[in-house]
């Protein structure tokens, strides 16, 4: 099956806004790094997250989401990218998501969402309309995973 690979990008500071709260690179870090041990809060509907094993730049997570059970493993470049590699199972096609820190210049921050995904990809396909609401709902997905490392910012979570 071909991979559909979809990539979007999401402002962190926003000079121009200064009712935006300013976010270090750090502070995003260690927003990633909640989002790797603990996703509960990233990812609706999951009910546990076990580390079956963990290594110096990786790990190998089971996540419960009730009727299914997703492996995926977690590679980490420190203060720079996250990639969720997902095991095909009988549930999942399998797939990856790779979150980058892109700063252009000093203190202009993004983070970099890119998916492979499987899927059809004829843009013929009856699946079209599928896959154009699953980006819609992985950019929504990235917008609250944004928020909520804001405010584990605020919170002092990730300081």
């Amino acid at each position: 099956m071909p991979l559909m690979n979809f990539e979007h990008l999401i402002q962190i500071n926003d000079p121009q806004n200064p009712l935006v709260e300013f976010l270090s690179r750090e502070q995003v870090w260690r927003g990633l790094l909640h989002r790797v041990e603990d996703p509960a809060p990233f990812l609706p509907g999951l009910e546990s997250c076990t580390i079956i094993e963990r290594g110096a730049e990786s790990l190998l997570r089971e996540l419960d989401f009730g009727p299914s059970i997703i492996r995926d493993r977690v590679t980490l470049a420190d203060m720079h990218w996250v990639r969720f590699d997902i095991e095909p199972g009988e549930q999942h096609a399998g797939g990856s998501l790779t979150i980058t820190i892109e700063e252009p210049e000093s203190g202009a921050l993004f983070l970099r969402f890119a998916y492979a995904t499987g899927f059809a990809t004829n843009p013929n396909s009856e699946e079209r309309a599928y896959i154009e609401y699953v980006k819609s709902a992985y950019q929504q997905s990235d917008i609250d995973c944004v928020r909520l490392i804001r405010t584990l910012a605020a919170d002092g979570t990730a300081q």
